[in-house]
C-alpha cells in the first residue's frame, strides 16, 4: 500500500512536470547576430517578449545561417521542420513566382507606401499564398535597398553595362540584364565574398545588409535609395502554421503580440537605416550618390519592358497582382 501511494505521488509529479514543461521553438535567419541588423533585432525582440509572457514558451534564435542555409528556410518552415524565420520572401519565388512581385523594381518607392501596401488587396493575395504553403506572417517588414559597385557609380541604366552584379531576385535580374549587366545569383550573406574574390563587380541588396555585411570594404561607390528608391524588398517574420496551431491559446497570443510589437519597432527604426548606411560608407571613404528622378524613370522604363512584361506573361494573374499593387495610393 505504501509502495502504491509512492507510485501515485511519482506519477502526479511527472504529470505536473509535463504540464508545465517549456516548449522550445527554433528561429533561423541568415543575418549577422548581435550586430545591429534590424531583422535580427526583430526576431530577438520576439524571443524576449515571448519569454517575458510566462506562457512556458522559449524561442531560441540561430542567426547567421547557423541552423539553415538562406534558401533552405522556406521549405523548412512551411513543412514544420523550422519553427520561425526572418525571410526575404523573393527567395522562394522559384516555388511561388508571385513572390517576385515583392521585389519588383519601382513598385514600392518609399516607406509610407510600403506600410499602406501591408493592408492592401495585393498583400492579402501574397499572404494567402504564404498561408496555403504552410506558413504565416507575424510581422511585416519592407526594407529599402541600394546599389554598390567596385567600378563606379550606378545611376542611369547605361552605367551598369558590362558589370557582373548580384540582384536579389528574378525581377531585378531581368531588368539588369536588359540594361546590359551579367548576373551572379547568391544570397546576400555571400555578397562580401563575391566582391572580395572578383566574382562580383556590383551588388544590390537592402540598406541593412549593406551595413551588417560590411560591403563598404569593397565598394567604390554607393547609390543610396534617396527620394527615388528603385529597390524595396519584403522580408517578413514567418512562423510555421503547423507549429503555431499546435501551441496553446496563451502561447499563440504571446507570439502574435510579440510579432505586432516587433513590427512597430521595425517601422520606426527602418527609416533610420538609409542614413546609417550612408554615414558608414562615407566614413569608409566610399563615394555616395543618389538617382535623379530622370535616372529612376529610365530604369522604370527598362523594368516595364522586361520585369513587368515577363511577370504578367509568365505568372498566373501576374498582371492583376501588379495592378493591385499599383492601385495603392
Amino acid at each position: 500500500m505504501r509502495r502504491f501511494a509512492h507510485m501515485l505521488c511519482v506519477s502526479a509529479a511527472l504529470l505536473a512536470g509535463s504540464a508545465s514543461a517549456q516548449t522550445i521553438l527554433k528561429a533561423s535567419h541568415q543575418f549577422p547576430g548581435g550586430k545591429g541588423d534590424i531583422r535580427d533585432e526583430m526576431v530577438q525582440m520576439i524571443a524576449r517578449d515571448v519569454a517575458a509572457a510566462n506562457v512556458d514558451l522559449e524561442i531560441q534564435v540561430f542567426p547567421g545561417s547557423s541552423l539553415y542555409k538562406p534558401n533552405d528556410q522556406w521549405n523548412a518552415v512551411t513543412r514544420g521542420l523550422l519553427d520561425m524565420t526572418s525571410f526575404p520572401l523573393d527567395y522562394a519565388s522559384g516555388r511561388h513566382p508571385e513572390f517576385s512581385a515583392t521585389l519588383m523594381p519601382g513598385l514600392v518607392g518609399n516607406f509610407d507606401r510600403a506600410m499602406r501596401l501591408n493592408d492592401s488587396d495585393f498583400m492579402k493575395d501574397i499572404k494567402a499564398i504564404i498561408e496555403n504553403a504552410g506558413a504565416m506572417v507575424i510581422a511585416d517588414a519592407w526594407l529599402s535597398g541600394a546599389f554598390a559597385s567596385k567600378q563606379g557609380c550606378i545611376t542611369t541604366p547605361e552605367t551598369i553595362k558590362g558589370q557582373v552584379i548580384r540582384a536579389a531576385g528574378p525581377a531585378f535580374e531581368e531588368m539588369l540584364v536588359a540594361a546590359g549587366a551579367s548576373i551572379s545569383s547568391m544570397p546576400s550573406s555571400e555578397i562580401y565574398t563575391g566582391m572580395q574574390t572578383g566574382v562580383l563587380d556590383a551588388a544590390n541588396t537592402s540598406s541593412a545588409s549593406f551595413v551588417s555585411y560590411r560591403l563598404f570594404e569593397h565598394a567604390k561607390c554607393l547609390t543610396a535609395p534617396g527620394e527615388n528608391a528603385l529597390w524595396f524588398m519584403y522580408e517578413p517574420v514567418l512562423i510555421s502554421k503547423r507549429v503555431l496551431e499546435g501551441l496553446t491559446e496563451a502561447q499563440q497570443k504571446a507570439i502574435l503580440a510579440a510579432g505586432e510589437k516587433a513590427e512597430a519597432y521595425f517601422n520606426e527604426e527602418v527609416r533610420k537605416g538609409d542614413q546609417i548606411m550612408i554615414d558608414a560608407y562615407k566614413k569608409a571613404g566610399v563615394e555616395v550618390v543618389e538617382m535623379s528622378k530622370a535616372d529612376y524613370d529610365a530604369w522604370l522604363e527598362v523594368a516595364r519592358q522586361s520585369s513587368y512584361k515577363n511577370f504578367a506573361a509568365n505568372v498566373p494573374n501576374g498582371d492583376k497582382l501588379i495592378e493591385k499593387a499599383l492601385a495603392v495610393e
